[in-house]
């Protein structure tokens, strides 16, 4: 089944983290954004617990003073009549005052909190640049000086647990904004510029991300997971990601290869073989992901195909085309894609 298209959204991305594959390690919605899983994220959630317990306040007293204003009404007078002048300026006084003390207290929080969050006490172990694109995004592990453990990945970031990782951030259209609530706040991607943040998980788990910034059409699908892991886990997965295609042994595979090559090559990468695109994600690995589309689809073989054949209508102006298939042509690419793990 396909999804229903959501509307983008600006800044409150409730709604994609219903669309999250159930699993005992992802975020569920109440999860998402309400706690911390990381010291990057612990002071920035503090912060918004704060300003929002502010706001209740002020909305409150405002609440309560309008109802004594309408209870305690004035006692009549005499057309044209002036009475006492200044008479209620001490309430202004007193809104003045507590106003310039919250807003004060407020600045110095958030002063803290930008403070605390800025660096992490020990040193990055490693570093991933991630780039935002119309709508997905690119995620390169490229911090290793040996080109050869330099890889590409898409909307997935895999971190080993309990250590800070550096992440930099590039955009390559618009801007974009990089956000995974319960492991830091949100940083903007801006093109021309890189930004960088830290993300750290205190226990392994698939954590929910989002791009919080107004980008197109396609806003809210465009999600990734940051899926933290133990150190050995997170080594083997590595490991593997730097293996190259191989060429199938299959018949119908082999006809399915020639079918992405003259199809496909031109947007993505395989590393291994001759397709060697640069504007669409690298699909080296792509049976080891857990998502489609930037979080739009789950990662199945059957879902896989329907987004080959109907990305315009799952994902309406992405840069995807949709590809007319027969059913020969679409059983052997599709075979094809399921050698790339």
């Amino acid at each position: 089944m396909r999804p229903a298209l959501i509307p983008g959204t600006l800044n409150l991305v409730l709604v994609p983290a219903f669309l999250s594959p159930s699993s005992a390690h992802a975020d569920v919605p109440l999860e998402y954004f309400l706690h911390a899983a990381g010291p990057a994220a612990s002071p920035t959630m503090h912060l918004g617990w704060g300003v929002t317990a502010m706001c209740v306040a002020v909305v409150t007293i405002i609440a309560i003073l309008l109802a004594g204003a309408l209870v305690r009404r004035r006692p009549a007078a005499a057309p044209g009549a002036l009475g006492r002048e200044g008479g209620g300026m001490a309430w202004i006084y007193i809104g003045v005052g507590l106003s310039t003390v919250a807003l004060l207290a407020s600045l110095f929080y958030t002063l803290v909190t930008l403070q605390a969050v800025a660096q992490p006490s020990p040193a990055p172990a490693l570093t991933i640049t991630v780039t935002a694109y119309d709508w997905w995004w690119k995620i390169d592990y490229a911090d290793d000086p040996d080109p050869a453990q330099r890889f590409v990945t898409a909307n997935e970031i895999h971190i080993p647990v309990g250590v800070p990782v550096k992440i930099d951030l590039k955009s390559a259209d618009v801007i974009h904004a990089f956000w995974v609530p319960r492991l830091a706040g949100k940083t903007q991607t801006i093109p021309g510029q890189v930004n960088t943040q830290w993300i750290q998980a205190d226990a392994p788990g698939v954590y929910r991300g989002q791009c919080s910034q107004f980008c197109g059409p396609q806003h809210a699908h465009m999600a990734f997971e940051v899926v933290a892991q133990t150190a050995a886990d997170f080594a083997a997965w590595r490991a593997a990601q730097l293996h190259l295609a191989v060429s199938p042994a299959d018949e119908s595979a082999r006809a399915g290869q020639k079918i992405f090559m003259d199809r496909c090559a031109g947007c993505h990468a395989v590393r291994g073989s001759d397709a060697a695109g640069v504007f669409a994600p690298d699909l080296t690995h792509v049976g080891s992901r857990r998502q489609l589309a930037a979080g739009t689809l789950t990662n199945t073989p059957a879902h896989l195909l329907d987004w080959i054949q109907h990305a315009q209508q799952i994902k309406p102006d992405a840069l995807m085309p949709s590809f007319a298939l027969n059913p020969h042509d679409a059983a052997a690419l599709s075979a094809y894609l399921a050698t790339l793990r």
